[in-house]
């Protein structure tokens, strides 16, 4: 036995349980690539996040989108979007078919959806507002006109101009 005590075997089933724990964690670690695969887990996590936020960025739709001539069909009226600013500051015209003041026009962004309010001062117009949003799919501004004469609101959309 003497003999068998000094060959490796016979030593590890000697040695008590956590310093056999102890050995093979150490042995592990010797291994080729032992400590690489959560090096290469984190990377690979690392990677996945940056394409996802890199995706999410490409889908946030610029001011710019908005520039253009809109038409809605259901009376002719025309807004025109100019220039759009980074504040969200619009620069426009609203026609019927005859320019109607601007009070007010700006962009808004909640998440990924751009929204556009106009507000008209006119004779006919005191205070009526467009409260629109920019569908991309169909690439058309939907939402509501209030009509401030009449005290009424309407569901109407714009179709851009080509």
């Amino acid at each position: 036995m003497a003999g068998a005590a000094r060959s490796g075997i016979a030593s590890t089933r000697l040695m008590s349980k956590p310093k056999q724990k102890r050995r093979t964690r150490q042995q592990d670690h010797a291994k080729p690539g032992g400590r690489r695969k959560p090096i290469i887990a984190l990377a690979a996590v690392l990677l996945v996040g940056l394409a996802v936020a890199l995706l999410l960025r490409e889908k946030q739709i610029d001011f710019q989108t908005l520039n253009g001539r809109w038409l809605r069909p259901d009376g002719g009226y025309i807004l025109e979007i100019r220039t759009v600013d980074p504040s969200g500051k619009i620069d426009g015209a609203y026609l019927n078919p005859r320019p109607i003041n601007i009070a007010k026009a700006e962009a808004t962004r909640d998440g990924s959806t751009l929204k556009v309010f106009v507000e008209l001062r006119a004779p006919n117009y005191p205070g009526s507002t467009y409260t629109l949003t920019y569908d991309p799919k169909q690439d058309q501004l939907k939402g509501i006109y209030f009509q401030a004469v009449q005290q009424q609101t309407f569901n109407v959309y714009f179709v851009r101009m080509k």
